[in-house]
């Protein structure tokens, strides 16, 4: 692997046979040269617009009124920030069942505000969220890192993916005092999220095991019995060629023992694993990590924050990349995004959340576009119409 080094590679050659070997490139042409996924790549073309919806919505609800709404100007002199390459207004335009632009008289300046629908669907996702099970989610976590600790900065870059609510560092820490404490970190105006001492021999079951255990019960199974107890499931796209040294190199690397995520590992321990366990372990914890989240979906310069906290050593981008058949990896939207492939199929999640199913509802808001606003208006003329000639008519008898 391009991650290793020419001594390490002479040092530990029958390890490195496991895995692919791939000529020295930069990340960035690593990258380029990866298989695209037509089904990832079409749900990430429609993600770009929602996660700007999302920032728009954000600061919209933010404020602090019974009908919240921002100016236009306001979002105009964010539009480079927000990648608004046309401007704030054009992109309000392109989503009116999202979006309703007002001229506010009293302010001489148009203003923004939710619509009816995008406030309800926020409103059922405050409620969803309310009902999910966030604080299990955050103490596997925790129990990831091997000091059972995490920066509360690097939590508050992964709150939506994990479900947690916006205040969560009210709603959720402060009232679990038994289970979290908050501590000072080592720069200034800087947290820790540890656990307490209480749940540190708290124990979990990976998610991976869960599909171990139903394969090994299939008669079809399309893992051998003898590599099962460390295998991860694979799911190539169509289209994408796999030599017979690739499927050999991957038979391999599924029979290679490791150490789960929630697996404590002493510095003593860590430092007599081999290369290719360490490797391994950190796709173990990529795939939890994702499993843990609401769309099973994460971008990499977020989950890089916690690293070091979970003993990564790797590039998590080519971590991602060497492992085609168990993450995807996209470029869309000018971020790197990571997507666990056994958890989608055509574009949706197989075993979907209720957090998720509302969400998917603002997606189908921005998919929706301008769709349907020409009929309505169309309506609204002909009501108005109707309204007028009823109104004539009226007039009409009246006079007689």
């Amino acid at each position: 692997m391009r991650i290793l080094t020419i001594k390490t590679i002479l040092k530990h050659q029958k390890l490195c046979q496991i895995i692919c070997s791939r000529a020295k490139t930069s990340s960035a042409q690593y990258v380029a040269s990866r298989f695209r996924d037509p089904t990832f790549e079409k749900l990430m073309d429609k993600y770009k617009n929602l996660l700007k919806v999302i920032v728009i919505q954000d600061l919209i609800l933010a404020n602090p009124t019974n009908n919240p709404s921002v100016s236009l100007d306001f979002l105009s002199r964010l539009s480079q920030k927000l990648h608004l390459n046309r401007g704030a207004a054009s992109f309000l335009r392109k989503y009116p069942h999202i979006f309703h632009i007002f001229y506010d008289p009293n302010k001489s300046q148009p203003f923004c505000r939710l619509t009816n629908a995008a406030i309800d669907i926020s409103r059922q996702e405050a409620e969803a969220i309310s009902s999910f099970p966030v604080v299990d989610r955050l103490v596997r976590l925790l129990s990831m890192s091997i000091t059972k600790s995490l920066p509360l900065r690097a939590i508050f870059k992964v709150w939506r993916e994990l479900g947690l609510p916006d205040d969560f560092e009210d709603s959720i820490i402060s009232l679990n005092s038994n289970i979290f404490k908050l501590s000072p970190g080592n720069e200034p105006n800087t947290h820790i999220l540890e656990l307490t001492d209480e749940m540190h021999d708290k124990s979990f079951v990976a998610s991976v095991e869960n599909w171990r255990a139903i394969e090994c019960c299939k008669e079809d199974c399309t893992v051998e019995r003898t590599e099962i107890q460390f295998a991860f499931k694979h799911c190539y796209p169509p289209g994408m060629r796999l030599s017979k040294d690739f499927k050999a190199k991957v038979r391999e690397w599924q029979r290679l023992p490791y150490a789960g995520p929630y697996v404590r590992m002493g510095e003593k321990e860590r430092s007599k694993t081999r290369i290719m366990g360490l490797e391994k372990r950190a796709v173990a914890i990529v795939h939890e990590f994702l499993s843990l989240t609401v769309e099973r979906m994460v971008e990499v310069e977020k989950i890089s924050h916690f690293r070091k906290s979970f003993s990564i050593d790797l590039n998590i981008r080519d971590l991602i990349l060497d492992h085609p058949g168990i993450f995807y990896l996209s470029t869309k939207g000018k971020r790197h995004t990571i997507f666990l492939r056994e958890a989608y199929e055509g574009g949706c999640l197989i075993d979907p959340n209720p957090v998720y199913n509302v969400r998917r509802k603002l997606l189908d808001l921005v998919i929706l576009g301008r769709h349907g606003m020409l009929t309505n208006e169309l309506k609204s003329v002909e009501t108005c119409q109707t309204e007028k000639s009823c109104l004539h008519d009226e007039k009409k008898g009246s006079s007689l």
